[in-house]
């Protein structure tokens, strides 16, 4: 049971019954608030429930309204867990879990059964707070799949607890998000966040990296740097890629988790350091350690609080708010934003997504630069990402005398007009060049429209530069729709 809410409120009538009750919970280490029902309706609106973690409801011998007094054991909107010690036949069995009540404990009393009680209570305890804890939000965070809701409960509860976080998936999967939103949560986040990658630092130079090094330490050390962790110092150190640190700087690392300090490099004064660390990483440290690649008494010392991020491809019900994040990115960045026709959303549902979050990323930003402000369908998605057949080929084909649409990777399209006469007007002579121009007005509202009424887009169709078409329709006065 939580410590916080370790104290027993009984209701009940038997003396005798009470005293049992209060010496075995007393002998378990709780709190026992013991009243008769006279006395609790006289001072019960006086005591204070906030700190009750289980109130257990004895024989009254006063003809009371039992389901009224339950209601009443509440702190807010969240109702006590309540245990009966006695048989209440005016209760309707379908009703006891909505009004808190979890059980009956009867006699023979038992040590096992009591335990097996205050353990369901401590269950719906977590689950009413749960239920009422707003929502925690890490900035990039995005998804309302079960796993990711999962996880949000994970960093609100481990958030505040100055322990180690091991968060591992896959690649790309948004592990250093969640290692910022434990941060960002944490009674250190007006201190630094300092990100490490341990794999992206030659061996040699990690050590440095992270304890920093004293002048002349090694060659081409000049002057005197701090490491690491003296900049995380008060906050959070963040460890990326773990698995990839060499031996023996796992033994150093060890040590500092043990002892909270360090030595600079080609230093001897001893430096005191309070940070908490968060480390990942795609490997199986686990395998590791049989190996002999990792040590295992650095994994126990990480491992404390494990998160484990789900792969993309599992959680495929996030993909349109993941899109919707990133196209708010893209704008903010100068791009135009993206919409997805219904078959090409389905398409990249069916995508295996190898490099995950990273991947759809990359993707969106390829089409926000291809396609600035447009409409993305099936055909205009790479090949590698087209899992389901273009449902509308038609509209990138046009009608003899219109715009042709060529493959998008040929980066431009062919057009062409069949005059199959001249006009009526030619015996009289014509205007080649207003004709020529009305042509080609056509074929430039042709063309927009075919392209929803994208510029880039009706450029390529017509094969020539985005500036030449915005000026050929500034010289026409075509606006865009």
């Amino acid at each position: 049971m939580n410590s916080k809410f370790s104290d027993v409120l009984v209701l009940d009538d038997e003396p005798e019954r009470q005293l049992a009750l209060k010496t075995s919970l007393e002998f378990m280490g709780l709190n026992c608030h013991i009243f008769d029902f006279v006395t609790w309706l006289q001072q019960g609106r006086n005591f204070d429930l906030s700190k009750i973690g289980l109130v257990m409801i004895g024989q009254s011998s006063l003809p009371i309204a039992l389901d009224k007094l339950i209601t009443e054991l509440r702190v807010g909107q969240r109702p006590l867990p309540k245990l009966l010690l006695c048989e209440w036949s005016e209760l309707d069995s379908s009703d006891l879990l909505q009004l808190g009540i979890l059980g009956s404990f009867l006699p023979p009393y038992r040590y096992n059964t009591f335990i097996d009680l205050l353990h369901r209570c401590h269950v719906f305890f977590n689950r009413e707070e749960a239920e009422r804890q707003p929502a925690i939000e890490c900035e990039g965070f995005v998804g309302q799949s079960e796993r990711i809701c999962d996880i949000r409960n994970l960093i609100a509860q481990v958030a505040c607890r100055d322990v180690s976080v091991l968060i591992t998936g896959e690649s790309g999967t948004g592990k250093e998000v969640v290692a910022r939103g434990l941060h960002q949560h944490s009674p250190r986040c007006d201190k630094p966040f300092v990100p490490v990658n341990c794999g992206a630092i030659p061996s040699e130079l990690l050590e440095s990296e992270l304890f920093g090094h004293e002048k002349g330490a090694f060659t081409g050390a000049i002057s005197s740097r701090a490491g690491r962790f003296e900049l995380a110092d008060g906050g959070t150190l963040f460890l990326d890629e773990i698995g990839d640190m060499p031996l023996p700087m796992q033994v150093k690392l060890l040590r500092v988790l043990q002892e909270r300090q360090f030595e600079r490099v080609g230093g001897s004064r001893t430096l005191e350091v309070d940070v908490r660390i968060i480390t990942a990483t795609h490997k199986n440290l686990e395998k590791m350690i049989v190996t002999g690649e990792f040590r295992e008494d650095l994994y126990y010392r990480l491992n404390v609080f494990p998160i484990e991020m789900p792969p993309l491809r599992e959680r495929v019900e996030d993909l349109p708010l993941l899109i919707a994040e990133f196209s708010k990115r893209l704008e903010s960045q100068g791009l135009g934003g993206l919409q997805f026709l219904p078959d090409a959303l389905e398409s990249l549902r069916r995508h295996p997504w190898p490099g995950n979050v990273r991947e759809l990323s990359n993707l969106l930003e390829r089409l926000a630069i291809i396609n600035p402000g447009g409409v993305i369908g099936v055909s205009e998605l790479p090949p590698k990402f087209r899992h389901v057949d273009e449902p509308d080929p038609a509209r990138y084909e046009v009608a003899q005398g219109h715009v042709s649409m060529n493959d998008e990777t040929q980066g431009a399209s062919s057009s062409s007009v069949r005059l199959d006469s001249l006009p009526h007007s030619w015996q009289q002579g014509m205007d080649l060049k207003q004709y020529l121009e009305n042509m080609e007005q056509q074929l430039i509202e042709q063309a927009l429209d075919q392209s929803a009424q994208v510029v880039a887009r009706a450029a390529r169709v017509l094969g020539i530069r985005r500036t030449t078409l915005v000026e050929k329709m500034r010289k026409y006065g075509i606006v865009r729709l």
